[in-house]
């Protein structure tokens, strides 16, 4: 029982570390856009009083730099899906390889391919753009079927079955 209940606890451990290796690797080697600054000069302007011409030059440039920097950050998190999104269809292929070998592993392995690919479906909303969001949802729809059918609903043939017996006895 102790040692069903670790190889649980390490598979979503495994997943985890491995979603936040993909997300932590991509913002390193391909940080987003810095937010802008406000223009150094600007002070408050109540509403009741007009804003002079310097101030309201500075209230222009603000917006629109605030205006590119949204405009680049919504680019940034649809590269950020797309990558995301091959990472996590390369986990979850690594999983079906090493689906033989050890079920912990491979169980691990493709929980982060799983958790990989629920951040790119996150970024891909984050772009707001509804043709990648529709792409990763649908690679994702795609994915979670075909690996539910392999993992979950295929027929056990017996040599199969008893395959799995002789991995379990062993611990693997």
């Amino acid at each position: 029982m102790d040692n069903n209940v670790m190889k649980i606890v390490y598979t979503f451990f495994l997943g985890a570390l491995l979603a936040l290796f993909v997300g932590l690797g991509i913002q390193t080697f391909y940080p987003g856009p810095e937010m802008p600054e406000p223009t150094s000069g600007i002070e408050f302007v109540p509403e009741s009083s007009t804003p002079t011409e310097e101030q309201r030059e500075e209230m222009a440039e603000n917006e629109r730099q605030w205006r590119q920097w949204q405009e680049d950050q919504q680019a940034y998190s649809r590269n950020v899906a797309v990558v995301a999104l091959g990472a996590s269809v390369v986990l979850l292929g690594l999983s079906l390889v090493l689906e033989k070998r050890n079920r912990v592993l491979t169980n691990g392995i493709m929980l982060g391919g799983l958790f990989t690919l629920l951040y790119a479906i996150g970024r891909s909303f984050a772009s707001t753009e509804t043709t990648m969001t529709f792409i990763a949802v649908g690679v994702g729809l795609a994915v979670v079927l075909f690996l539910g059918h392999r993992r979950f609903f295929r027929e056990n043939r017996p040599d199969t079955a008893q395959d799995d017996e002789r991995r379990e006895q062993a611990g693997v």
